[in-house]
C-alpha cells in the first residue's frame, strides 16, 4: 500500500476539517476530539455535495445540503443511519500526514 502526503498536521488542527484531492480522489480530512486524523470521501454520498461546505462539531461531519450527519470517527452514517463515507488509511510520518487511496471508493446512498 502506498501512501501520498496530503498536507502537515499544522494543516488540520483538532475540531477542523479540510478538503483534498489525492490521485483523483476527493478527500476530507477531519481531526476530531483527541487529536486523531482521519481521511473520508469528500463527496456526500446522498447527492454528491461537498462535505468541507458543511460542518464539523470535532464528533460529526454535517453535510450542508440536507445535513445528513456522519460519525467523524468511523465514518458511519448517523442521520440516516443506513449510510457511511469511505475511509481511507491515513499515516502520520513525523510532521506530514499521508493517505492511501489505493482500491478504495467513494460509497453512495439512497436518495
Amino acid at each position: 500500500m502506498s501512501f501520498t502526503k496530503v498536507c502537515t498536521l499544522d494543516d488540520v488542527w483538532e475540531g477542523e476539517m479540510a478538503p483534498f484531492t489525492v490521485n483523483g480522489h476527493e478527500l476530507l480530512l477531519v481531526c476530531g476530539e483527541g487529536g486523531e486524523i482521519k481521511a473520508f470521501q469528500g463527496i456526500c454520498p446522498h447527492q454528491d455535495i461537498a462535505l468541507s461546505e458543511g460542518k464539523f462539531d470535532g464528533k460529526k461531519v454535517i453535510c450542508r445540503a440536507h445535513l445528513w450527519q456522519f460519525d467523524a470517527i468511523t465514518g458511519k452514517g448517523i442521520n440516516p443511519d443506513d449510510c457511511a463515507l469511505a475511509e481511507y488509511p491515513v499515516r502520520v510520518d513525523g510532521e506530514d500526514v499521508l493517505v492511501s487511496t489505493e482500491g478504495v471508493e467513494p460509497l453512495f446512498a439512497h436518495t
